[in-house]
Order: structure tokens, then sequence, then C-alpha cells
């Protein structure tokens, strides 16, 4: 299971650079707004020492890592829940996203045009949030007309699913994003199929100048965000899109290296991005190892064998019997399965066995 990430913001604060960084593909980015009509996509390697290592030691014919799918979309503005500026189709594309990017120009630049004129990380937040939030108001407000219809024969659980409704509602009207609302299971499961916006999960993407580097810890912009984003369930972190972009031009693995020690970074902030990520979304990676093929997996945090398994192919979960699990630390300390298994390592586990990261895994099942 992969998962699919929107690059959402307002135009010319970073984001196809930071796709053209993150892909290497060659989405224009030019310094005006609207220089990406269509959204473009990509699939984005998950950078994991481990998988490197595992291979390394079992020597297989192919290593076939996680991935992650990357969509820059087209810049937002003002009344794009109206359809300004393409709005509608840049909302939908949003929808389909499980997570959302949303880079925010936290750097001073005269010779690169602001579509507000200024640069000012927060009202630009703000712009996005009112924009996702309108359109969220507006699935809501539709969803309600629909089921207060259900309620005139005394439909009980429909009166049930009216006030659910009207709390989500409550909250948009205030101004707040949907992520931020504490809700149970049962309620969540009344919108699901609306597919919110404001509900998804969120990474602010800090875009920093080199000067800021290798933290942002002194930029000013970027303490603003923090602040502001305080009391969300979202992440925060700082990257320079366009440093980001230079190191790509490097060939040798040498030169990136100390490319990034020349700013005080250890590593590139592409793979703390996808990092932070995985642990918005609550994912994480196990392996499969063999002669032909070692691969990485992404499951959500807290799966089942059988969920894991499942990952693979349908089949697999189905009939599921047994899971041989061996830990990644064994792998490094005994250098074979064979010598793990010898030394007694090597555990069979069932259907409650509760995956954990890093885990490598071979699946007895039976159709």
């Amino acid at each position: 299971m992969g998962f699919k990430c929107g690059i959402v913001g307002l135009p010319n604060v970073g984001k196809s650079t930071l796709f053209n960084s993150l892909s290497n593909a060659k989405a224009e980015s030019a310094n005006y707004p609207f220089c990406t009509i269509e959204p473009n996509t990509a699939m984005v390697l998950v950078p994991d020492p481990r998988l490197d290592k595992i291979t390394e030691l079992i020597n297989p014919k192919q290593t076939v890592p996680a991935v992650v799918q990357i969509v820059d979309i087209a810049g937002l503005v003002k009344g794009a829940s109206k359809g300004e500026g393409l709005g509608n189709k840049f909302l939908g594309d949003i929808r389909e996203c499980e997570a959302i990017l949303h880079v925010l120009r936290c750097f001073d630049d005269d010779n690169i045009i602001h579509v507000e004129a200024s640069v000012d990380p927060i009202r630009d937040k703000e712009i996005i949030d009112t924009e996702l939030q309108l359109k969220d108001l507006e699935s809501l407000e539709k969803k309600l007309d629909r089921t207060k219809k259900m309620t005139k024969g005394g439909n009980k659980a429909a009166m049930k699913e009216v006030e659910v409704i009207k709390k989500y509602i409550s909250h948009v009207e205030e101004g707040r994003n949907l992520r931020s609302m504490e809700v149970s299971p049962e309620e969540a499961e009344v919108v699901r199929d609306l597919g919110l916006l404001t509900a998804k999960k969120v990474l602010y993407v800090c875009n920093i100048d080199d000067d800021s580097l290798p933290d942002g810890k002194d930029n000013k912009h970027v303490q603003r965000v923090r602040e502001a984003v305080a009391d969300e369930d979202a992440g925060v972190i700082t990257i320079s899109a366009a440093f980001e972009e230079q190191l790509n031009e490097f060939e040798e693995e040498e030169e990136k290296v100390e490319f990034l020690e020349s700013v005080g970074l250890e590593e590139r902030g592409l793979n703390v991005l996808i990092r932070a990520a995985y642990a918005l979304l609550g994912l994480q990676t196990y392996f499969t190892a063999g002669e032909k093929e070692v691969r990485a997996w992404t499951i959500p945090t807290g799966a089942k064998a059988p969920q894991a398994a499942g990952v693979i192919h349908t089949d697999f979960e189905k009939g599921f019997i047994r899971a041989e699990v061996m830990k990644y630390i064994d792998l490094l300390e005994f250098k074979s399965e064979a010598a793990v298994k010898e030394a007694g390592r090597l555990g069979v586990e069932g259907k409650e066995y509760v995956v954990e990261d890093g885990d490598i895994m071979h699946f007895r099942f039976n159709v």
C-alpha cells in the first residue's frame, strides 16, 4: 500500500520546485502564477537505509523500495471554492489525496513575485484554509439537506446523522479545520463519503532560503507558522526547495554529501519530508526478502499480520495461516536468515500478531 500526497499552496510559493526536487521531473517552474495547469504526478521512492542493508546481506536479483505518489496541484487563489482560478478542478484533485503537503513561502526575495504582493505565510495559510473550509461547508450542507429528507418518516438513524452533520458544520463555520475537531469513529463514518478537505492530514512545508538552513530556527516566518498551527493535528518541517533542486544536479554521492555539509545538513530535506508524511499518516514499513527480490511494503501502524499479507495480495490475507518473522536487528547481527533461524530468533506468528516497523516477513497461506 502506497499513499498519495498533494502539494498545495498559493501560486509562486515553491510548489513545483519542491515537486521537481522530489521526483526529478521537469514540471514547469516559471515565475508567474498558474504555470502548473494540469496536476503533475510522480511516484517518489521512499528512502530507507534498512532496505539497502537487507539487499547487501541477501543479494537478491532485484530490490523494490516503497513509493509515495506525489501530485503537484496548481496554485489556489481566493475564490477557488467558487471556481476562481480553475479552483473546482484543483479542489477535486486534493480530495483524491490522503494527505496534503501545504507549502508556505518563508523567504523574502524581491525577484520572485507573490500573488498577494507580500510575504506572509500566515495570511497565505488562511487563504487556502478558507477556500477548503468553504468547499467543505458546501459539501456538508448538501449532505444535511439530503439527510433531513430522510427524517420525515421518523427515521431515528437519520435524525442522529443530522445532529452529527450540524456538529461538523458548526466547527467549520467557526473558521476551524476539521482535523482539529474531536469526533468518534461513528461520527466520522457519517461524513466519510464526502472526502472532507480540511479533515485530511496536513504537513506544513516551510520553504526557506539557503541562509536559513539547516533548520530555519532563526527564520521569523517559520516561527510564526509553528505558533499558528500549534493546536492543529498537523506537522511542520522546513526545507529549501531551491537547495534541494540544486542538490539533484550533482551526480556523485560524495559531491551531494559535501554540498549538504556545506550548509550544516546531515541528510537532504526530502528524506525528512517523506518520513514526516509517513509519521503523520500513521504508516510504517515491513520487508519481504528472498533470492529473487527484496521489497519494502507500506502498512498502517498497528496492522496485524493478515492485513500486512493482504497488501501483497488479497489471497494472502484470505488464506493466511501464519507468518515467519525475522527482526531487522537480528539479520544485521547474524548476517543471514539461516543463521537467524539457527539461533532460534526466527518467530512464527499467528493472526493476532501486530507487525512492527522493520519486520522481515514470509507468509504461509492456503487458497
